[in-house]
């Protein structure tokens, strides 16, 4: 008998695990938002400034950040679904990167502080390489949903400083 209680048991945690990843999500895309109601005008700024010629054009950014805002949860509930293994500090600095991602847009596009973004996204960089380090220690799958996220980043580094260079 101890058996069925069990399964009911391993069954009632997996459900449960569902509520998290939708928390995930919705605070992921929150972020998401807020960035959007930073720069209102992105789509117009961006047109607007020196770029490189390898810069991509400005639609594309949407559905990247879409997809990678949806990874950057993914992850995070990877991560969090063993709830017998320790993952504060894994969480933390995925809390900071995502606090730096936050705060990347309205540097860039509001307030136009180009060398302001430009060591934010490098702060965000150095904060994502390191929870991908801890997530591995967690769950591979979860660091590896990353790898995306972490290329994007640095192209948009790299972006942020041909940018920054071409306005001083």
């Amino acid at each position: 008998m101890p058996n069925a209680g069990s399964s009911r048991t391993g069954r009632k945690q997996r459900g449960s695990r569902w509520p998290v990843l939708l928390g995930l999500l919705a605070l992921c895309y929150a972020v998401a938002a807020l960035g959007g109601l930073a720069s209102t005008d992105a789509g117009d700024t961006y047109n607007a400034l020196d770029r490189p010629a390898w810069a991509p054009p400005g639609w594309l950014f949407g559905p990247v950040w879409t997809v990678l805002y949806g990874t950057i949860a993914v992850a995070a509930w990877l991560v969090l679904r063993n709830p017998h293994d320790p993952t504060r500090t894994a969480m933390t600095w995925w809390s900071v990167q995502l606090l730096l991602n936050l705060a990347w847009t309205p540097l860039f596009f509001t307030a136009g502080e180009y060398g302001l973004a430009f060591l934010d996204i490098c702060l965000l960089l150095a904060a994502l390489l390191t929870t991908m380090v801890l997530f591995a220690r967690h769950c591979g799958a979860a660091a590896l949903l990353l790898v995306p996220y972490a290329l994007w980043v640095t192209f948009a580094s790299a972006l942020n400083l041909a940018i920054w260079l071409s306005h001083t």
